[in-house]
């Protein structure tokens, strides 16, 4: 299992369940057929910024960041959908083909939203580089960008 499995599947799993503690996260994860060590899985939620609130509901659970220097707002994200035109592979690197003069605000939610997967982006007037960490594919950078901006593969394969 690769990191970056690993961590959008705790995001998955944060994001959508009530999740009390490191033993109840390892049984989620376990059970989308995920392992890792206790010390492996503090590592990830410290590296994703998650951290335990108390819940309305009593009790304590883990969140992720709310910060939009962490998390793009949805505002922004359905905001953005509608100028991505186009998604090419191109060996280990993804280019975003945007609307003119759209790229550079699309590469700049991509960089503030700190994703481990990419290491950066270079933005042209419609056009954005996106580049992968090292050990990272394109399918992982695929995932992070469909964890960012939710709909957006349905949305290009609806165009």
């Amino acid at each position: 299992m690769q990191k970056t499995d690993r961590l959008l599947a705790i995001e998955k799993i944060l994001a959508t369940e009530k999740i009390s503690s490191h033993e109840e996260l390892l049984w989620k994860l376990r059970a989308e057929g995920i392992v890792c060590t206790q010390a492996t899985l503090s590592r990830n939620l410290r590296q994703l910024g998650a951290v335990r609130r108390p819940d309305p509901g009593g009790g304590y659970r883990y969140v992720l960041p709310e910060s939009s220097h962490v998390r793009p707002a949805a505002a922004g994200r359905l905001q953005l959908l509608p100028v991505i035109t186009d998604l090419t592979n191109t060996g280990g690197m993804l280019l975003i083909k945007t609307l003119p003069g759209n790229a550079s605000n699309v590469a700049i939610f991509i960089d503030n939203a700190d994703r481990h997967e990419i290491a950066g982006t270079i933005a042209g007037d419609d056009t954005i580089l996106v580049i992968a960490r090292g050990g990272v594919s394109v399918e992982g950078i695929h995932d992070c960008l469909e964890t960012l901006l939710p709909g957006l593969h349905e949305w290009l394969r609806d165009r």
